[in-house]
């Protein structure tokens, strides 16, 4: 009964589901209730379908995807930077993808005001338009990166436009990076995907855009192993990305710790969903606590704390 009511809420602040629209729910048995919860929301509104999935988007339902007014996409792996998704926001489906959401985290932070997410996120995109990037840290991050001519993406969490997309629990302004102008360190000290909290720093070394080393105790040998063998453009830089929801807060879920006010993300491997030219097997982000983020030697955030 709880899970339907913030879906409910949902659908109509995040959505803004129409009774005359189609509406398709994407899960996996791991997540079967939080799917489940969504489809009877959406079928007290209007035409729902829950498709349940194992692993990537069988090609009936790619079709599908393309077809339907509106979805989320509630899965253990990220459908984020699939084709089959790419493919149904051109199409002008609008919705969300939840990779990795837990009830808790379901509760917790969809059952917010999405309306002051909105307007962290707008005032931070308006400071980040510029060209010249740098990124410090106390805990040893040093870097520099162009987003000369990238388009910004701004995650409010209101997807009530047609092909709008993004993810929930949302909150977040980020950009793909002019591929190869990252250069300097990079030390993740909140938390990693495929990881979750960090204990101790992971620490990497990038040239030219890409990753040439990762150093730290036992989670960087745990990034090694989630990144050898899956090709050399998954060290790509692929994004850059800021914080910017109050209401969410660091629990080992990359979901939503990107999204924790006053931090900063970085994501490595595919950068296509936005914008960019690297296609890799993965994307995965890690987040920098305390950052200070300059533009165009404005400072926009100090030690975590926002300037503008």
């Amino acid at each position: 009964m709880k899970l339907t009511s913030v879906a409910r809420k949902v659908l109509e602040t995040n959505l803004g589901l129409k009774e005359n629209e189609t509406f398709l729910v994407i899960t996996d048995p791991s997540k079967k209730s939080i799917g489940e919860a969504l489809f009877v929301a959406g079928s007290e509104k209007t035409q729902t379908v829950l498709a349940m999935i194992a692993d990537e988007p069988p090609e009936a339902l790619a079709l599908m995807w393309k077809k339907v007014d509106v979805f989320l996409a509630v899965t253990e792996k990220s459908l984020t930077h699939t084709r089959a998704r790419i493919e149904a926001t051109k199409a002008g489906a609008r919705g969300a993808t939840l990779p990795g959401i837990t009830e808790d985290i379901f509760m917790k932070t969809l059952n917010i005001d999405y309306l002051k997410v909105q307007e962290y996120v707008k005032r931070m995109a308006s400071a980040m338009r510029g060209n010249n990037v740098k990124l410090i840290s106390e805990s040893g991050t040093d870097l520099n990166l162009t987003i000369t001519g990238r388009r910004l993406f701004l995650d409010t969490g209101i997807l009530t436009e047609k092909g709008a997309f993004g993810n929930l629990p949302a909150g977040e302004v980020c950009v793909s990076p002019v591929e190869g102008s990252t250069e300097g360190t990079l030390v993740f000290d909140g938390s990693l995907a495929g990881i979750g909290k960090l204990n101790e720093p992971v620490m990497l070394e990038i040239k030219r855009g890409y990753v040439t080393d990762i150093d730290g105790g036992n989670e960087a040998t745990k990034l090694r192993n989630l990144l050898e063998n899956k090709g050399s453009e998954v060290f790509n830089i692929a994004e850059l990305g800021v914080g910017c929801n109050p209401a969410a807060t660091i629990m080992g879920n990359v979901l939503v710790d990107e999204k924790v006010y006053k931090t900063v993300h970085i994501g490595l491997g595919d950068n296509t969903a936005f914008g960019g030219g690297v296609k890799a097997d993965l994307h995965l982000d890690g987040v920098i606590m305390n950052p200070t983020l300059i533009v165009d030697e404005k400072t926009v955030i100090e030690e975590g704390e926002w300037k503008i």
